[in-house]
This record gives structure tokens, sequence and C-alpha cells, in this order.
């Protein structure tokens, strides 16, 4: 009755509907993490984010690679302004998704150790190779709050280390970079700034991340689990049909041939 089944057509679709389950599931597994991620991430950043600012030299120091759980952790530093070795970063966003760049201004602490300031984004020059018009920073002593932030590197960001840039024009925001271009001890991570903010809007402070958004991962993961259930009911719904159509054909019988003459002795009379 399925003997159909042992067809070639039959075993390879059936092989394929047997790939497809398992690969499906595993579909759906690997977008139900990424919303789990997303909602630890979100949980992550609104908590540091509601933190009380603590001092930066108790989250890093000099060579330290800042851990994902404080990303983003509010911390505070008094210090100053360095502009003699402040850099520009290239090819940075802002919140309008206008292209510009990141001004890195390190500050110098009271110990003597160095703490990089991301300031925040300015056009870039209409020439690339020209340094970028930034707006000085505060001179004497202050006191900045900003978010702690890891060093980026390549593979994090997939932003490529260029070499051969222009004077004072970086592509990453690395302190073991900075600390051996200055010669200063350079703590690990950098401080995005939050206050105070600029007089003039200028350099624009960077964005607070977005910690609302969960996506559409939980729906992605149930439509791939839906449609790992579906390929047994369809390859189960053609096998049906296939049945029936040959059961339909066997009762059907031979066809008819073409309408046999008449005989001779009826021909004669």
């Amino acid at each position: 009755m399925y003997r159909f089944l042992l067809s070639r057509q039959w075993v390879i679709l059936t092989l394929v509907a047997l790939a497809l389950v398992p690969t499906m599931v595993e579909l759906g597994f690997w977008q139900f993490h990424r919303h789990y991620n997303r909602v630890a991430q979100n949980t992550l950043i609104a908590d540091n984010l509601n933190a009380k600012p603590v001092p930066v030299e108790t989250m890093t120091s000099p060579g330290h690679s800042v851990p994902r759980a404080d990303y983003w952790r509010r911390v505070t530093a008094t210090g100053t302004f360095d502009t003699a070795h402040e850099v520009v970063v290239r090819r940075r966003t802002n919140a309008d998704d206008r292209v510009g760049m990141h001004v890195l201004t390190p500050l110098v602490l009271k110990d003597g150790r160095v703490l990089l300031v991301n300031r925040g984004w300015v056009p870039a020059a209409t020439d690339q190779s020209a340094y970028p018009d930034v707006p000085p920073a505060p001179k004497g002593e202050v006191t900045v709050t900003g978010r702690l932030k890891a060093d980026e590197t390549t593979g994090a960001s997939g932003i490529k280390d260029l070499r051969g840039l222009p004077d004072r024009q970086v592509m990453l925001i690395d302190s073991a970079q900075q600390a051996k271009l200055t010669g200063a001890e350079v703590l690990g991570g950098y401080l995005e700034l939050t206050d105070p903010a600029a007089p003039n809007g200028s350099p624009e402070q960077i964005p607070a991340p977005d910690h609302d958004s969960i996506g559409a991962h939980m729906a992605y993961a149930v439509q791939w689990w839906l449609f790992a259930a579906g390929v047994p009911v369809g390859w189960w719904i053609l096998v049906r049909r296939e049945k029936q159509d040959q059961e339909a054909a066997r009762a059907a019988g031979p066809a008819e041939g073409p309408e046999s003459p008449e005989p001779a002795a009826a021909a004669v009379s």
C-alpha cells in the first residue's frame, strides 16, 4: 500500500523533511537565545545607568579589561584635560546617522594617571585628512561623569584598525594604544561623557544605549518551531494524497482501447 515510499523521489523527499526538522528547531533555539541575551543586556544596561556614580579608579586601572558586567556603569573622575594629546576617532555616527568623528581627550587625574574621555561627536572636515573643528575642552580642574566602556577591538566592533592615518586620527578607542603614544599610565577602557554637557551642544553627546526594545527574536523562534512542526504534517498530507491517487487509479482499471470492429457475419447481413 505504501510501497511508493521506496521510490527515488519519495526517499529524497523524506530525507529532506528529516533534515529540515532539526535545522528549524535549532534555528528556533538560536532566536530564543538571542531574545534571552537581549533581555539580559537590557537589564544590565538599565541597572548600570541607574546606579549611583562611583569613582572611576574603583572600576578600572592601567591594563584593565572592563568586563561586560561593568559596561555603561556610571563613573566620575576629577582631573585636567590634556588637549595636546587629544585625538579624533574616525567613521562615527551621531543620533541622526550622520558620519563624523568622536573626540577623545585624555583627562589627567590627580595621581598622574590618565583616563580617556569620549567628549562626543563632531562633523568631519571636508578634507578627510584634515583635523576637524573641535571645540576646546574645559580648562582647569574639572569633575566629569559618564558611562564606562571597554576598549574597542576589531573583533567586537567590526572596525578595521587602519594604519597610516593622518596625524591625531585613530580608528579605535584603545587605552593600550594611547598609552604607547603618550607614554602615560592610561586606565583601561574609556568614559563616555554625560556631564558636564558642552556649552553650545558641540561635541554632541553620545546618546544612552537602547535598553527598551527587545526585537522580534521570540516571534522568529516561534515561527521556526511552527515550521518544524509543519514539515511532518505536510509530509503526511502528501503521503495520503499519493496513496489516494494510486487507489483511485487502480479502481478505475486499465484504460479502455479503441472500439473493436463488428464481426464479419454481421457485416454481411
